[in-house]
């Protein structure tokens, strides 16, 4: 697996492995977590071989410094290192890698990437908004009902939000408008705290979401398609899962019960005030949270407030899948047309 600029599909230098069926990686690093998935295409799209995931928080401190701390950058290399091993052993020979939010905003983006790429041998792609947004559309796209012409699809990250406006178009999701809301679980939390979140200032992040949603709602008519019903929602993000794990009664999260789910609106508002009663410790010691999101799933819990006060749709669906899921759809188009040339 040799690097290619740009993080692009990269086809291995080795010829005896380009006879052999293609292994495909897609490799998203957002600003709290850092994902693999790798897979070989298969007659309905692809089949994952195998997965990793790990919350590196690279956007720690973004907020206040503009630039990628050295602890956050320790973790994330480990973490690429482990995806790097992963990728090696299972003979990937196509891959594209890309970093979100905090790689865009950092001051010392450039600085990071070199760093990874010299002691991981990974060239990470910089993405636009508007190709994370297009991706993760890609990715979920499975999910969306194809009898509602309109979807709200939606992605909580760690340093941004993603909102997208759909029509289904013989079944096919045609992008109308979207935006980044440069609001996410982690820069929220670095402001407004995540141990004990007071309702005041629950209610002032809700309040800083909507800043961002008033004229997007007002250009498309989104609120009057909703007030009819022609409209959807789906959301993807830890937030989105956890809550519906949560309203599910899991002990434990289990993803392939989770992926493709409804959770209720009004259930969901009731799960968001009980984690807000709870501090730190008690958020961590619920199902589906644990200490790793503990701080961060009341922030996460204001902006899907915030979307559902604009657009109070009765229920969303739950995706857990995304950017990760979009790569590689588009990664096994190419091989299969790869492999129709000859």
């Amino acid at each position: 697996m040799d690097p290619a600029p740009g993080g692009a599909e990269i086809p291995t230098g080795d010829a005896a492995c380009a006879n052999r069926a293609p292994v495909l990686a897609a490799l998203d690093l957002g600003t709290n977590n850092c994902r693999l998935l790798i897979a070989r295409p298969c007659r309905e799209g692809f089949r994952v071989i195998d997965a990793f995931s790990r919350i590196v928080r690279l956007g720690e401190g973004l907020t206040r410094s503009d630039r990628l701390c050295d602890d956050a950058m320790s973790r994330t290399v480990q973490a690429l290192k482990v995806c790097r091993s992963k990728m090696e052993r299972r003979g990937v020979s196509h891959l594209r890698a890309v970093g979100t939010e905090a790689c865009r905003r950092a001051d010392n983006c450039d600085e990071f990437l070199t760093r990874v790429q010299d002691e991981t041998g990974l060239e990470i792609e910089i993405i636009s908004p508007k190709e994370e947004a297009r991706l993760a559309l890609a990715g979920v796209a499975p999910l969306l009902d194809a009898s509602i012409q309109y979807a709200m699809v939606f992605d909580i990250g760690g340093g941004s939000t993603e909102m997208i406006w759909t029509e289904l178009v013989r079944g096919r999701p045609r992008v109308i408008d979207q935006i980044s809301v440069p609001l996410g679980v982690v820069n929220l939390t670095e402001t407004y705290g995540g141990d004990r979140v007071c309702p005041h200032d629950y209610r002032r992040m809700m309040d800083r979401v909507a800043e961002g949603l008033g004229d997007f709602d007002a250009r498309n008519g989104i609120s009057k398609a909703v007030a009819e019903g022609r409209v959807q929602m789906l959301g993807a993000s830890g937030t989105v899962t956890t809550l519906a794990g949560i309203q599910m009664g899991l002990a434990r999260y289990d993803r392939s019960r989770v992926d493709g789910a409804f959770l209720d609106r009004d259930k969901a508002r009731s799960i968001s005030e009980t984690l807000l009663g709870l501090d730190y410790m008690g958020r961590a010691g619920q199902p589906c949270v644990g200490r790793d999101r503990a701080d961060l799933v009341v922030a996460g819990c204001a902006i899907l407030d915030a979307i559902w006060r604009q657009w109070p749709v009765p229920q969303l669906r739950i995706a857990d899948r995304g950017v990760r899921e979009g790569i590689l759809c588009e990664l096994a188009a190419a091989a299969r047309h790869r492999r129709r040339r000859g």
